[in-house]
């Protein structure tokens, strides 16, 4: 007998027969037919969708090389606040990707790019011992006719593959139209225009208690500023929105394990994610999708009411930042450059918890190349003739500090020494970045510097210094242009 995933009001239901009453049953996890996908670019909004946003939850499960998908359910996350014109993702960042399709003439009507935790899960060495689940969300407009969902995944070409595919028709009994009542106050920090014509996002905060909400609205304020006073923000802050919304804790502070802080706070962050001590991520998405769904949004900020470093971001899900810390700022703006454009960390130098791969492909980021074809840089028309490729600068020195810096950032983390020596430890590190930069040569040029998302051979970044690169608060031109273009899909 085929199985069927069926989506019903108490959860998750596997069938092992198909009944009379299945064959009415409307959203079913099926494996994907073989189908040619019309892609007509941007569809008439009202021809195809509602005013309204459709959240469409689902448990991700699987191992380092396996993953398989469990439909939850479909529900209202409230009125439709992105582009009504801009229904395509034309930049197809991230490693995972999702399209809506029209079931009756198989035309392409909305498709974004994303990134997930399970994704980032997957290249831990934990995945190859164990299986985990986790929960994740995809959000739409809300069709008015059946659609065909399908989620596609990078492969080992860095080419996007169908990995599932799933029916939805609205008109569905356990669909539910009905829309979350919200009691949260919110505050509204910038305002440019409708939510539709312009890029929003929603500051959200995890270990403020009922007490500190005037503490989160000032946080919420302060990082907004920070980020809005970064460029290309600065330029495109008529672009943006920006609300925060309420979610006080029981307790104040959030859980740290390597601490020995065990917490539970309303949104469920915790330090530690996939064993980093600065790693900071929830799992508890349901909530958290739950308390954004009072505002319209694209992107999400999750303010850590902790002075302990850390936070993190991942592409079109959320970012976290640790609200107290001296580099809170720098965390903010970086963090979102990973959340919104899908940038790659510069750096490497520093200790991660992933599982580096043999590089054998291009990178999708796009800040950071292999460099196999250096006449068709993806960045070459910022590149001046003078310019050689690969680019020269003091890389030995360098690296030398760096490693010297994570060495002696290592044995002060496991001393559990107070922050404050920590964030003198980083301003001691930007204080010698800043003597090796003023000596290169082509410190303000675009080329390719060799090291990168992790890899000191072999990657190449487009500028000598960059945000995403040290703590130093300046986008270099790739990276502004790459944001640029994501704060455009989703305001024109």
């Amino acid at each position: 007998m085929k199985n069927y995933l069926l989506l019903i009001a108490v959860g998750l239901v596997l069938s092992s027969c198909k009944t009379n009453q299945q064959k009415d049953e409307k959203v079913v996890a099926k494996a994907a037919p073989t189908i040619t996908i019309i892609n007509k670019g941007d569809v008439d909004f009202d021809t195809y969708f509602v005013d309204k946003t459709m959240r469409y939850d689902y448990f991700h499960t699987g191992n380092a090389t396996e993953e398989k998908f469990a439909v939850d359910k479909a529900l209202s996350d409230g009125a439709w606040g992105g582009s009504k014109k801009i229904l395509i993702d034309k930049l197809e960042l991230g490693p995972y990707f999702y399209e809506v399709v029209d079931k009756e003439s198989d035309i392409l009507l909305y498709s974004r790019g994303f990134a997930s935790v399970f994704g980032e899960w997957q290249t831990i060495p934990e995945a190859s011992e164990r299986w985990g689940t986790f929960h994740e969300s995809l959000r739409f407009p809300w069709p008015k006719k059946a659609v065909t969902i399908n989620i596609k995944k990078r492969d080992a070409q860095n080419k996007f593959q169908t990995i599932w595919t799933t029916d939805l028709d609205p008109s569905y009994r356990q669909v539910n139209p009905a829309d979350i009542i919200h009691s949260e106050k919110v505050d509204v920090i910038l305002e440019n225009g409708p939510a539709q014509e312009k890029l929003d996002i929603v500051i959200l905060g995890d270990g403020y208690s009922a007490k500190e909400m005037e503490k989160f609205h000032n946080d919420a304020k302060r990082l907004a500023g920070a980020l809005m006073d970064a460029e290309p923000f600065k330029s495109q802050s008529k672009n943006i929105n920006i609300r925060a919304v309420e979610s006080p804790s029981e307790q104040s502070g959030v859980n740290k394990p390597h601490h020995g802080v065990f917490k539970h706070s309303k949104l469920s962050v915790s330090y530690s994610a996939f064993d980093s001590e600065r790693y900071a991520l929830t799992y508890d998405n349901k909530t958290v999708r739950d308390v954004a769904s009072a505002v319209p949004y694209e992107f999400m900020v999750i303010l850590i009411n902790e002075r302990t470093y850390g936070g993190g971001g991942i592409y079109n899900l959320y970012t976290t930042v640790a609200a107290d810390n001296k580099f809170s700022n720098y965390i903010m703006v970086h963090e979102m450059g990973h959340h919104m454009a899908g940038l790659a960390d510069e750096y490497y130098t520093s200790a991660v918890s992933y599982e580096i791969p043999q590089i054998t492909v291009e990178p999708w980021e796009p800040n950071v190349t292999a460099l196999f074809d250096k006449n068709n840089l993806k960045w070459k028309d910022l590149v001046e003739e003078s310019t050689p490729i690969p680019t020269p600068w003091n890389k030995t020195e360098f690296d030398t500090h760096g490693y010297s810096i994570q060495k002696e950032r290592d044995s002060l983390r496991a001393a559990h020494v107070p922050e404050n020596i920590m964030e003198d430890l980083f301003t001691r590190q930007m204080n010698k970045e800043n003597e090796f930069f003023a000596a290169e040569q082509y410190k303000d040029k675009v080329g390719a510097f060799e090291g990168a998302n992790y890899n000191a051979k072999g990657m190449y970044r487009s500028q000598l210094d960059c945000l995403m690169y040290t703590r130093h608060q300046v986008f270099c031109k790739v990276c502004q242009r790459s944001i640029i273009d994501v704060i455009e899909q989703y305001s024109k």
